[in-house]
């Protein structure tokens, strides 16, 4: 099957690549293990200076970068650009901050000299999807790259004029061939690169499924795998919160790139006290969430990716009404041509429907109501899942109850939960493991080497 991307506003078709050929792998392999033995010893400030003019480029270039993820995959065009500008920050904090997270550690025994070093391991497989064609990469590749190690990409299929443009980027920025490739390759040639012997570790964002595949694999060739995988993440409105300010970031929260976030909330739970005041209020904020063309300034809300998965957030609402649940506003896709879903609010949501225990992809808010801030976060808890999470409350206590108890690899007080570079970004349970970002993402695929000299 060839690399397709496709408009999701217009439904036209844009560009589409062949898969690679075995051979072509093959090569492609052979060179990243030869770049990665030059790559690894050339000084940390020459990468840091490649890494540095990759950043410039791309903040020269952001309308660009923005309309092809735009045209791609539908986020708005301000979204986009929003996500280019992060891209190069990131480049920049991790060029930065290399030598500082890489320094050796100097650790106090019976030696006259001991300690850690954090080395390189190799060439690593990036498995990457397709809601955030650039972000999900550089938050990967910057460290990693900074770190020594090269990487290969296997990005999602209907994205490949991001993935071309990414390694088009960084060569241009100086890092040599085989530093950073893009392999179009499809799933059944995936199995034959995790086994490879020159790729030294996988890392994989995506769904549970993917990610259980892709562990499978790793484990059998005993390769270090990180993976970040999907979220069903709670919101919960405590007693003490503020309304006039949280309704508004709820909003923001469930329709940030067309719903279509691992990390976006998905289950707002609200203390009974509070809960009509909500209800009202954010009802009505999303039913006036604007939607249309994601190139307009005035649009809020884009087109879903792809008509798959407008057919599959269409089914999970539809069976779950079917069950039950009340719709307060939406519920059903926009006729004509796109891939266009409006802002939904569930609510009284059977908890085996689908939408009461699946994840939704898609735009669709499900509000549960509970007796108190305990018995929120005990719903927030049963979920298989274990992403992020938020707390919106003015009482500290109610704050640092959720901080303690939410059963989460990241919790947000009276933020919407986002990713930077500064902080560590994975999750807990069905959600994966290991770490990306921030010191500990950069050194999960190094090798941290005890030393000791008598």
């Amino acid at each position: 099957m060839p690399f397709v991307a496709v408009n999701p506003s217009t439904e036209e078709l844009i560009a589409s690549y062949e898969s690679m050929s075995d051979n072509g792998l093959d090569q492609a392999l052979e060179r990243a293990s030869i770049a990665f033995a030059a790559w690894r010893t050339k000084e940390l400030k020459d990468r840091a200076e490649m890494m540095t003019r990759a950043a410039e480029l791309l903040e020269g270039e952001i309308p660009v970068a923005a309309e092809l993820m735009t045209r791609e995959m539908g986020k708005t065009f301000a979204a986009a650009k929003g996500e280019a500008a992060k891209c190069a920050m990131t480049m920049r904090y991790f060029a930065e901050h290399a030598s500082l997270f890489l320094e050796t550690e100097f650790i106090a025994t019976s030696a006259s000299r001991s300690g850690v070093l954090y080395e390189p391991t190799g060439p690593l497989l990036a498995i990457m999807p397709w809601n955030f064609p650039f972000w999900q990469v550089v938050r990967f590749a910057a460290p990693n790259l900074m770190a020594g190690n090269v990487v290969l990409l296997k990005h999602a299929p209907n994205v490949p004029g991001c993935a071309l443009y990414l390694e088009d980027l960084f060569m241009r920025a100086g890092m040599p061939l085989g530093v950073f490739t893009n392999l179009f390759v499809e799933l059944d040639q995936v199995s034959t690169l995790i086994a490879d012997e020159r790729v030294r570790g996988v890392t994989v964002t995506g769904s549970e499924r993917a990610g259980r595949s892709v562990a499978e694999l790793a484990g059998k060739s005993l390769k270090k795998c990180v993976l970040e995988l999907g979220g069903s993440d709670p919101f919960i409105i405590a007693s003490s919160a503020d309304m006039e300010r949280t309704v508004p970031l709820a909003v923001t929260a469930r329709v940030q790139n067309n719903g279509q976030a691992c990390i976006a909330a998905k289950r707002f739970i609200v203390v009974e006290d509070r809960s009509d005041e909500f209800l009202e209020k954010f009802v009505r904020e999303m039913s006036a969430v604007p939607m249309g063309d994601p190139m307009d300034p005035s649009t809020v809300l884009g087109p879903l990716v792809s008509k798959t998965q407008l057919d599959i957030l269409d089914a999970q609402v539809s069976s779950s009404i079917d069950a039950g649940a009340d719709v307060r506003t939406g519920g059903t896709p926009r006729s004509g041509r796109g891939y266009f879903y409006p802002a939904t609010v569930l609510t009284n949501v059977p908890a085996q429907s689908r939408a009461g225990c699946e994840e939704l992809f898609g735009p669709v808010a499900v509000v549960r109501v509970a007796k108190d801030l305990d018995d929120a976060i005990d719903i927030a808890n049963a979920t298989p899942w274990g992403l992020a999470g938020s707390i919106w409350a003015s009482d500290a206590r109610e704050v640092e109850v959720a901080l303690e108890r939410l059963d989460v690899g990241m919790v947000f007080a009276n933020a919407m939960v986002a990713s930077m570079p500064e902080l560590p970004f994975g999750g807990t349970k069905h959600s994966g493991f290991g770490r990306e970002l921030s010191h500990q993402g950069m050194r999960e695929f190094t090798n941290a080497k005890s030393f000791y000299v008598a």
